[in-house]
């Protein structure tokens, strides 16, 4: 009876030892099945889908960051004329009246870059991606801009100067880890930096750092390099968009930035009489 016991014992000791072995290896094997699973849903370089801004200054950067100009810059600030209640810099003209503003976007001029991806008052845009570029599509006004990722070096010097400027500059961009970090050149002066009235040169250089932070946020921070108008580098705040769902731009039954969402464009035989005079 008692050599039953002690086998029946050894049976049961043996049964728990492969149960318990068993258990240790199934674990690793579910973490990294939940890893996977979460590392699908979240691919950090797929930046793909319709985005609407949540978060961040509508300037380029806060009041507290902005930059010492130099004469150079002081001098263009003594002759912008942001709108009411839009004065961050005491060089500009503060007025009550907003048909008073030199606002070049208030005659149909273009934003440019980088004022269109900081305004928040027009802001959806789609993010496609592309084998050896990235296209930004902006609701407002239909402008694409785009990012190669072909290995194209930034235009300088000569090349720089027979492009022209641009209103949305020439771009490269290239991955520094799950971070897209975009250059940009060749911008037109004629546009502001952003609705404040800030300048920049054709000769400055704006960095983008776009990140995706989960399934459903991008973050962006920008930096612009322009010594003829700023004593350093101006570094942004961060920027958050947030990916809309599907249902949210899909419009009898047409889904897209240019088909569920009505396009945003400045056009003066549309305009009211109010906003024909720039109110």
């Amino acid at each position: 009876m008692r050599n039953r016991y002690i086998g029946l014992m050894l049976a049961l000791t043996v049964v728990l030892s492969f149960s318990i072995v068993a258990l240790m290896q199934a674990r690793p094997q579910q973490a990294q099945k939940t890893q996977a699973g979460t590392k699908a849903a979240f691919d950090p370089h797929d930046l793909s889908g319709i985005y609407l801004r949540r978060g961040g200054n509508r300037g380029f950067g806060p009041p507290n960051s902005i930059p010492p100009m130099t004469p150079a810059g002081e001098e263009i600030m003594k002759v912008r004329i942001p709108s009411p209640g839009y004065n961050r810099h005491p060089l500009t003209k503060k007025i009550e009246n907003q048909e008073e503003s030199n606002d070049p976007t208030f005659a149909c001029n273009p934003k440019g870059f980088p004022r269109i991806v900081l305004d928040t008052a027009h802001d959806y845009h789609e993010v496609i991606m592309l084998p050896d570029r990235i296209l930004q599509m902006w609701q407002e006004a239909r402008v694409p801009r785009e990012f190669w990722l072909d290995g194209r070096k930034l235009p300088t010097h000569d090349d720089l100067a027979n492009l022209g400027p641009a209103w949305y500059g020439h771009s490269v961009a290239k991955w520094e880890a799950d971070e897209l970090v975009v250059q940009t050149v060749g911008l037109d002066e004629r546009a502001w930096l952003d609705q404040y009235g800030f300048p920049k040169s054709f000769d400055a250089r704006i960095e983008e750092r776009y990140k995706k932070t989960d399934a459903n946020t991008l973050e962006l921070r920008l930096t612009l390099y322009d010594p003829a108008y700023y004593t350093r580098p101006w570094v942004s705040d961060v920027k958050i968009w947030k990916k809309e769902p599907r249902k949210n731009v899909t419009w009898f039954g047409w889904y897209g930035l240019y088909s569920g969402l009505g396009e945003l464009l400045c056009a003066p035989m549309n305009a009211s009489p109010v906003n024909k005079r720039g109110g």
